[in-house]
């Protein structure tokens, strides 16, 4: 699987679970640390931390595997980590106040249309 497929594949999985404003980074030209990274929230740590649990559990089927997995007993900001693709989830105050947007504003942002926003 192509990685841009492996980053769509996780934007689909998030959206399956009600994800607010997912937004896809290509940020491999500007850092070795992955090829892209998807940022998105939820209502409530709860949410934040179910999102999280089927992002897990939906990879796994899928054949991938997390390198690591950050903060889902909080619910406040999730990292789950698929090596070419890092996801960030947030309680969404607490995403308004990290602002990883800003930090990469200089990345690509990978535009989906609006028919493919909204299948799951």
């Amino acid at each position: 699987m192509k990685t841009i497929d492996k980053a769509l594949l996780c934007m689909k999985i998030i959206k399956e679970r009600k994800a607010i404003d997912p937004v896809l980074f290509e940020v491999g030209k500007l850092t070795s640390i992955t090829d892209f990274f998807l940022i998105a929230s939820g209502k409530s740590s709860r949410q934040v931390q179910a999102i999280s649990q089927h992002m897990t559990r939906r990879m796994r089927e899928e054949g991938f595997k997390t390198y690591g997995v950050e903060g889902e007993k909080e619910g406040h900001w999730v990292l789950l980590d698929y090596g070419d693709v890092v996801v960030h989830l947030f309680y969404q105050p607490v995403r308004e106040f990290y602002d990883l947007e800003s930090l990469w504003v200089d990345a690509p942002r990978l535009e989906l249309d609006h028919d493919e926003n909204n299948k799951t």
